[in-house]
């Protein structure tokens, strides 16, 4: 997720400076849209890797949060539950009932230690008129003795629409803060077990979830190349 406290403008204007794993790219874009894919696998059964992933406030990011502290982020894992933050009011005694809150995602749909895919536009992209679907998928990892050994997680991020920022710098600080929050569920989890499969595609969960999408991958190396050095304003409104 885009950082969104206002001292990250520093952040956003520097995609570089992001402290985000290496794995994952920017697989497709456009003048209207961009697609960000990450996977990491952790050794941690299905169950228990489900249980952490609709716990954000465990594992995200204190930085990328509103209101800087993730405890007050919050994910109800159902059909039409919200990915929300709660904005503490300040501690004075003009302060009760001037609590604040962000609604970051809506889920659309959650199954249990297979997918969970949300709706909704991160970080300084709600003040834009685009729409992101996030999809984060799960496959048990299998021993050699056909045991479940681990979990593999892919994250997907599909963003579209009009927006005032230039895309090759948005999609790749969109890509790096997506990356780092991939790889901190997994270290929540003890660990990324290995680097991420950079074949791995929509193809991954769409099998299951939705419509085959490997007839985009193509398109999606040709894009791939976009480095996102050049800097750009993300503008005041957010």
């Amino acid at each position: 997720m885009i950082r969104f406290t206002r001292p990250a403008a520093l952040m956003l204007v520097a995609p570089a400076l992001l402290a985000a794993p290496a794995q994952g790219e920017v697989v497709e874009s456009s003048d209207t849209h961009f697609v960000s894919r990450h996977a990491v696998e952790v050794a941690a059964p299905p169950k228990d890797a489900w249980l952490a992933l609709i716990a954000p406030a465990d594992w995200w990011n204190d930085s990328h949060t509103w209101s800087a502290d993730a405890s007050n982020l919050s994910l109800t894992p159902q059909a039409g539950g919200c990915f929300c933050e709660t904005m503490p009011a300040e501690d004075d005694d003009d302060s009760f009932g001037l609590e604040g809150s962000a609604q970051h995602m809506v889920v659309v749909q959650a199954v249990p230690r297979k997918v969970l895919r949300m709706r909704g536009a991160l970080g300084p992209l709600q003040s834009e008129p685009v729409d992101g679907v996030l999809t984060i998928t799960m496959q048990p990892i299998e021993g050699d003795e056909g045991d479940i050994t681990g979990t593999r997680f892919v994250w997907e991020y599909v963003v579209g629409g009009t927006m005032r920022f230039e895309i090759p710098a948005i999609s790749q600080a969109v890509d790096g803060v997506i990356g780092q929050q991939a790889m901190g569920l997994a270290e929540a989890l003890g660990g990324a077990m290995a680097e991420e499969d950079e074949e791995a595609g929509a193809s991954d969960f769409d099998a299951a979830f939705g419509p085959d999408a490997e007839e985009g991958d193509s398109a999606a190396d040709e894009d791939a190349d976009e480095d996102g050095e050049t800097p750009f304003e993300p503008g005041e409104g957010r």
